[in-house]
């Protein structure tokens, strides 16, 4: 058993939240950062489209909210919409203090796109790269930061709280003293201990069997929370975006939404435009929409995939604005996205539920913080607005930064955590048996808790994901850690907490649309909380 590693700080995750927050409180504690795989592989470095703000005195702050509440069909949370919006400017000022370069025009403006949804051409952008951008910059300053030490390839497996520690802890309640990390280099498992832990650990489309996500977002500090008794909102809403490369057989690759805000058309197999049959606002419309017109597209003309068509646009304009797309095309499927229709799809790619959080990224649980992705702030209700997801990171991630820093940690005297149980019985054999859950799992999530569902349809996805829960967790309760083991079992745990949160919502709102209740119901305007 390796040594306890310590801290003031312990941050899961290495993306723009993470960062962002161990940035903010590095000149005040030790700060630890873990993550999975190289810290430059997160969610935040694979957004393509940009970050939404009000920069410009032709867009007002009452513009942003009012698009983002018509997105999130109702239940965005007031408070956090309002901090969001009203902050961002000052976090887009961070971004560009830690050396983040954004597209700009001759004149030394911001080069300002617009994407569906948005009123107003409101988002900053680094070309199509815009996330690998602002990862490149974080990391850099986080780096070379004396006080930030960066674990790469460290798995956390579970949070240590007091059903964990030994000692004097008679007062101690509901509290996190930090994680079990698994170390994939040396295989085993160390105990991270720290007066805070911050969970920005992304999204969990992986459970889908098809995703715009890295493979990393497996749910990971959900699932966590989830295990340790954290309460846990809205997973019931899920994001697919509307266009992501047609390539079967290969990984999913984002089309962005930028290249709709540059005037992309969707057409059909027989090259009709058709996203005006189910929106007036046509490509432009909310995602949620966009990507149940194309799925209703699809099924209708039995066709594996639409196009988005970008031939009557300025060829050169295209290739300058959105060369990686432009590349990846042509090296993977051999098209010129100037001159040829792009296959796209949907494929799941956003939560705006999660572990649920005040407006400085506070848990149920003492000590312990979210932010990014991983966390339901309220902001996106029941669908985010596009763009809208790296701005809450920065402003939640920098408001919990602002909270702990003003805040004292309890003394709890002499807390003792116990070594990680590493005995099991390795069965190879039923490991490979086990390890098909995964594919299973994915599966029945795309073709029963997709963008249509039913209450059939859930209902039976609920029967099978529990046979195969149960399997995970016999398995895991008897064997050797690994990395792949620790991911299956979280995105079991999504699967269930998806589930069980769409089949308490009984109406059709946002990203959650049941055929068999087509309708709003103002019964239904609140959070659904596990």
């Amino acid at each position: 058993m390796s040594s306890i590693i310590t801290s003031d700080f312990l941050v899961i995750g290495s993306g723009i939240a993470g960062l962002s927050f161990a940035l903010k409180v590095a000149d005040h504690g030790k700060v630890n950062v873990i993550s999975k795989q190289v810290a430059s592989e997160t969610n935040t470095s694979y957004a393509q489209g940009g970050i939404a703000s009000v920069t410009e005195n032709s867009d007002k702050f009452d513009a942003h909210i009012q698009d983002t509440l018509v997105a999130g069909a109702g239940l965005c949370h007031q408070d956090a919409l309002e901090l969001a919006v009203k902050d961002a400017p000052n976090r887009i000022r961070d971004l560009i203090d830690w050396g983040v370069n954004f597209t700009k025009n001759d004149d030394g403006s911001f080069d300002l796109a617009r994407e569906g949804g948005h009123s107003m051409h409101r988002i900053l952008h680094a070309k199509d790269m815009t996330g690998a951008e602002i990862q490149r910059a974080l990391l850099k300053n986080a780096q070379k930061h004396p006080n930030i030490e960066i674990y790469e390839h460290h798995l956390a497996i579970d949070l240590i709280t007091e059903h964990h520690v030994l000692g004097n802890l008679q007062s101690a309640f509901n509290i996190c003293f930090g994680a079990y990390v698994l170390c994939e280099k040396d295989q085993c498992v160390i105990p991270f201990q720290s007066s805070y832990t911050i969970l920005a650990t992304g999204g969990a489309s992986k459970v889908f069997l098809h995703s715009t996500n890295p493979d990393i977002a497996t749910g990971d500090g959900v699932a966590m929370a989830y295990r340790a008794g954290v309460r846990i909102a809205n997973m019931e809403f899920v994001q697919f975006h509307p266009t992501s490369l047609y390539n079967p057989g290969k990984r999913s690759f984002l089309i962005s939404e930028a290249l709709r805000g540059f005037g992309g058309k969707l057409i059909n197999g027989a090259e009709e435009r058709f996203m005006l049959r189910y929106d007036e606002r046509a490509e432009l419309a909310p995602r949620d929409i966009v990507a149940r017109g194309i799925d209703a597209e699809m099924k209708k003309r039995r066709e594996d995939c639409v196009y988005l068509d970008m031939r009557h646009l300025d060829s050169k304009e295209v290739k300058r604005r959105f060369p990686n797309i432009f590349k990846f095309c042509k090296e993977s499927i051999n098209i010129d996205i100037s001159l040829d229709p792009i296959p796209v799809v949907p494929a799941a790619h956003y939560f705006c539920g999660g572990i649920m959080t005040s407006l400085t990224g506070q848990t149920s649980m003492q000590n312990l913080f979210a932010v990014g992705e991983a966390a339901h702030t309220g902001l996106h209700g029941a669908n985010r607005l596009a763009s809208n997801s790296l701005i809450e990171g920065l402003v939640f991630g920098n408001n919990a930064a602002q909270k702990v820093i003003r805040k004292r940690a309890r003394n709890f005297g002499s807390v003792i955590i116990p070594e990680w149980d590493e005995s099991g019985i390795v069965d190879e054999k039923e490991w490979v048996l086990t390890r098909h859950n995964l594919k299973e799992i994915q599966s029945i999530m795309w073709d029963y808790v997709g963008i249509v569902r039913s209450k059939k349809q859930l209902e039976r996805a609920r029967r099978r994901i529990h046979v195969i829960y149960q399997e995970i967790e016999d398995y895991y309760k008897k064997s050797k850690i690994s990395g792949e083991l620790v991911e299956l079992r979280n995105l079991a745990a999504i699967a269930f907490l998806i589930i069980t949160s769409a089949l308490r919502r009984n109406e059709s709102r946002g990203l959650h649309y049941m055929t068999d209740y087509p309708e709003k119901s103002d019964k239904y305007l609140k959070d659904t909380i596990i």
